[in-house]
């Protein structure tokens, strides 16, 4: 695996703190940075490498107005693809979203504008979705002729459940605003998303990375289980992170009541 200094990236910009704060831009603007076979492939590579580097959170942002209008159809209409093309195309999208969802790493969306068709998806894969004033939600696929192809059906109905998903695609429905946030699509709703992704990142950072790499991997795959694996596989996970070495000065701190304590309005 190359290491993520050494990766040549046209579509998206990288940047690592020395916090272990990492960015990842979405570097598309005169495009409402639209998702087309690069970018993908730089997102691949980008969350392949991103384990290995030392960061301990992830801040997905984007260049310009719009977080991510979905699809380039202009490159996919260009190239008018067989089927089986296109397969091989979308199955790349969903090797790029199932890097940052079961990668392990806290990784927390700063959305603005367009969060539609596969930039929902993009978005709908990361662990932390902070949207501003100006956001919005769609997925316009069925207006356009089209199916999604990276992950919609699969994780957006984890947020919002089905049948608002097939509103969405057969109305073309947007969500936006407190209504947004309330059936799930966000967690935060903020005049600055990027100010508080950032705060946020610094937040989960200061946990234990096996913990943040149990919450950020563990949880998805429990999803996927029978209940009766999904328990054996929370209590084994839970065996290796609650004894690790790196908890035991904050459970000392717990113990002598030094330990910060947990208020209403912290994680606002």
């Amino acid at each position: 695996m190359r290491d993520i200094s050494q990766l040549n990236l046209t579509h998206l910009l990288f940047d690592m703190d020395g916090d272990g704060i990492a960015t990842v831009t979405l570097n598309r603007a005169a495009k409402r940075n639209a998702l087309n076979a690069e970018t993908i492939e730089e997102l691949v590579a980008v969350f392949s490498a991103l384990p290995a580097s030392g960061a301990r959170a992830v801040v997905l942002r984007a260049e310009g107005p719009h977080f991510c209008a979905g699809l380039d159809l202009v490159e996919h209409g260009r190239e008018e693809r067989s089927p089986a093309e296109f397969m091989r195309i979308c199955l790349r999208w969903h090797e790029a979203f199932n890097k940052i969802e079961y990668g392990g790493i806290p990784v927390i969306a700063a959305l603005k504008g367009a969060v539609v068709g596969g930039g929902l998806e993009l978005a709908s894969s990361v662990h932390i979705r902070v949207m501003d004033e100006t956001t919005y939600f769609g997925l316009p696929e069925g207006q356009r002729g089209l199916f999604t192809g990276g992950g919609a059906t699969i994780r957006v109905p984890r947020l919002i459940g089905q049948a608002r998903m097939m509103d969405m695609m057969l109305t073309g429905r947007l969500y936006s605003g407190d209504e947004a946030v309330q059936v799930g699509l966000a967690q935060y709703r903020v005049a600055d998303s990027e100010a508080q992704a950032y705060d946020l990142a610094r937040r989960v950072a200061q946990n234990t990375p096996l913990s943040n790499f149990a919450v950020c991997s563990a949880i998805s795959h429990m999803q996927n289980m029978s209940g009766l694996d999904a328990a054996y596989a929370e209590a084994m996970v839970a065996g290796i992170v609650n004894t690790q070495d790196a908890a035991r000065g904050r459970l000392d701190s717990f113990a002598q009541g030094t330990a910060q304590k947990i208020k209403p309005g912290e994680a606002g």
